[in-house]
C-alpha cells in the first residue's frame, strides 16, 4: 500500500466522523490509524460496570446518522460502541482502518511539505495532512500516593477495568469520586463485602432522568422527522444550561438548588449530607448526573472517607487522620490526563519546532483545531473545545466541517499546505481568555482538570455550542499562511 494523502489518528467518534465526511467529500486517499484492535475510543476502553453516557443518547450521536433504536435515554457503553462500529461499516470507513497502529511521532518535512508518521512497530508513512482524533479522555491518570506500588492485591483504573478480578465478598477501596466512580460504585456495592470511597472533593450531582424506551416509543421514533424533533428538543434543553456557564455564574443558582434538593431527598443522614455538600459553585468542576450514587453511599456496607490518603500499604490504605482501612482491591476512579495528553506526544513542525516548545506557555490552538508552526495538522477535540453542558459530538461535527473547508481552500488555491498565522492564533486565544476568566470554571472556587498547572482553562469552550458551530462554518483565508 502506498502512502496516503491524509492520516487520521484514532477511531473513536472524532476519527470515524472525519473519515465518513472525507469520503462523502470525495477524498478516498486516507487511512485511519488505531492503536487498539477495534474502533470506539473511549467507548471501547471504558468497560467498567455501569458505564454509560451522561448526555442523552439522541444527542450523543451523529446528526447525519440518527438512531431511533437507542434502548435508553442515556445509552450504555456497549450500545455506543456498537453504534460506532455500525457507522464505520455503513459509510465504508472500516476498510480504511488499520488496527494495532500506535502513532509515536509526527514530523513535518519542510522541503516535501509533508508529514512523516511513525508507529511503535517501526513503520513510517508520509501524508500531506494529519488529523489528530485521539480524543481527550483516554490516558488514565493515577494519583501520586506513597506506597501505591506496594499494594499486594489487585489494583486498576476504572478505564482499564480488570474483569478477571471478582470483587464479590471483597473489601474494595475506591479512590476518586468523579463521573466514572458515580457509575460503578452503585454497581459493585451490592456484591462487595464492603466498599470504602475516598473522596477528596465532593462533586455536584443532578438527578439522572434515565428510562428505557418502550418498543412503542422506538417505533414512533422511526417515523419521518420524529427522532430529529426529539434531538432538536434535547439540544435546546441542554443549551439552556450554558446560560450559567457562558453568561454569568449567578445563573447556575437554579441548578444548585436542584442539586441540593436531590442530595437532601436521597441522603437522610445529616453528617453524610454535610460531607457530600460541595463548597464551590456548581459547574466549576464537571457536574455529575446520577440517581443511584447517593443511595449507594447510604448503604451500611459503604463508607465515605473525606480525609486525604496518606499512604497505601500491602493490604490497607491509611488516611491523613491515621485510620487504617483494610483493603483487598483498589479501583482508581481518578480520571484522565487531559490538558497535557497532546503535549506529551513527539510532534515536530516547521523548522524543527517541537509541540512542547510551541506550547511552553500553555496548550492553545486556533478554534482548538490548528496550531501555528504545524501546517496541515488538525486537532479534533483540541484545546478549549470541550463542553460542560452539551454533546461533544456536536463539536466534533463542527470541527470536521472546518477541516474539510481547510482542505477545500488548499484545493482552490493549489497550495500544498496551510499554517495558521501566529497573530491570528494569539488574537483568538486573547478573546478566549477574556471570556473564560470571569466564568464559573475559574471563578467558582475549585480546582478541576479543566485547568492547567497555571490555573488557565485549556479545556472548555466558553460559550454556547451554536456559537462555535457558526464560527467554524467558513475558513478565513487571511488567518492562514498558504504554503506552495
Amino acid at each position: 500500500m502506498g502512502d496516503p494523502g491524509i492520516v487520521i489518528v484514532g477511531s473513536g467518534f472524532a476519527g470515524i466522523c472525519m473519515a465518513i465526511k472525507l469520503k462523502e467529500a470525495g477524498y478516498h486517499d486516507f487511512v485511519v490509524l488505531e492503536k487498539a484492535a477495534e474502533p470506539g475510543g473511549t467507548w471501547r476502553d471504558n468497560t467498567y460496570p455501569g458505564c454509560a453516557c451522561d448526555v442523552p443518547s439522541h444527542m450523543y450521536s451523529y446528526s447525519f446518522e440518527l438512531n431511533p433504536g437507542w434502548s435508553r435515554m442515556f445509552a450504555p457503553q456497549q450500545e455506543i460502541q456498537d453504534y460506532l462500529r455500525f457507522c464505520a461499516a455503513k459509510y465504508g470507513v472500516t476498510p480504511h482502518i488499520r488496527y494495532g497502529k500506535n502513532v509515536t511521532a509526527l514530523e513535518y518535512d519542510d522541503e516535501r511539505r509533508a508529514w512523516s508518521v511513525t508507529m511503535d512497530d517501526g513503520e513510517t508513512m508520509r501524508a500531506n495532512a494529519v488529523v489528530s482524533a485521539g480524543g481527550a479522555l483516554h490516558i488514565p491518570k493515577f494519583p501520586e500516593i506513597p506506597g501505591r506500588e506496594s499494594f499486594a492485591g489487585p489494583a486498576f483504573h476504572s478505564a482499564e477495568w480488570d474483569h478477571s478480578v471478582d470483587l464479590t465478598g471483597k473489601r474494595v477501596a475506591v479512590v476518586g469520586t468523579g463521573a466514572s466512580a458515580a457509575q460503578f460504585v452503585p454497581q459493585i456495592a451490592p456484591a462487595a463485602a464492603h466498599v470504602t470511597v475516598f473522596q477528596r472533593t465532593p462533586p455536584w450531582l443532578l438527578p439522572k432522568p434515565d428510562f428505557a424506551f418502550s418498543p412503542r416509543v422506538r417505533r414512533f421514533l422511526r417515523l419521518p422527522g420524529a427522532a430529529r424533533a426529539l434531538r432538536y428538543a434535547i439540544y435546546c434543553a441542554l443549551e439552556t444550561r450554558a446560560l450559567g456557564f457562558a453568561v454569568h455564574p449567578s445563573l447556575m443558582k437554579p441548578h444548585e438548588r436542584l442539586a441540593l434538593k436531590h442530595l437532601e431527598s436521597q441522603v437522610p443522614d445529616p453528617d453524610l449530607r454535610r460531607a457530600l455538600t460541595p463548597d464551590y459553585l456548581i459547574g466549576c468542576k464537571r457536574v455529575i448526573i446520577s440517581s443511584d450514587y447517593y443511595p449507594a453511599l447510604t448503604r451500611d456496607d459503604v463508607t465515605l472517607v473525606t480525609d486525604a490518603i496518606a499512604e497505601i500499604r500491602e493490604q490497607s490504605i491509611v488516611d491523613a487522620a491515621g485510620a487504617e482501612h483494610e483493603t483487598d482491591a483498589i479501583v482508581y476512579g481518578t480520571g484522565f490526563k487531559v490538558v497535557d495528553a497532546l503535549a506529551e506526544k513527539r510532534i515536530v513542525g516547521r523548522g524543527g519546532l517541537k509541540i512542547q516548545d510551541a506550547w511552553q506557555d500553555g496548550v492553545e490552538a486556533y478554534y482548538g483545531i490548528a496550531t501555528s508552526g504545524f501546517p496541515n495538522l488538525f486537532f479534533l477535540l483540541g484545546p478549549n473545545t470541550g463542553l460542560g453542558h452539551n454533546s461533544v459530538v456536536f463539536m466534533i461535527e463542527s470541527q470536521v466541517h472546518y477541516v474539510l473547508e481547510c482542505l477545500r481552500l488548499l484545493s482552490r488555491t493549489r497550495a500544498r499546505a496551510l499554517d495558521v498565522r501566529p497573530e491570528a492564533q494569539r488574537a483568538f486565544n486573547r478573546r478566549l481568555r477574556a471570556r473564560l476568566d470571569p466564568l464559573v470554571w475559574n471563578a467558582g472556587g475549585c480546582r478541576s482538570w479543566y485547568l492547567d498547572e497555571h490555573g488557565v482553562n485549556r479545556t472548555i469552550w466558553p460559550g454556547f455550542s451554536f456559537e462555535y458551530w457558526a464560527r467554524t462554518r467558513r475558513v478565513n483565508p487571511g488567518a492562514y499562511e498558504l504554503i506552495s
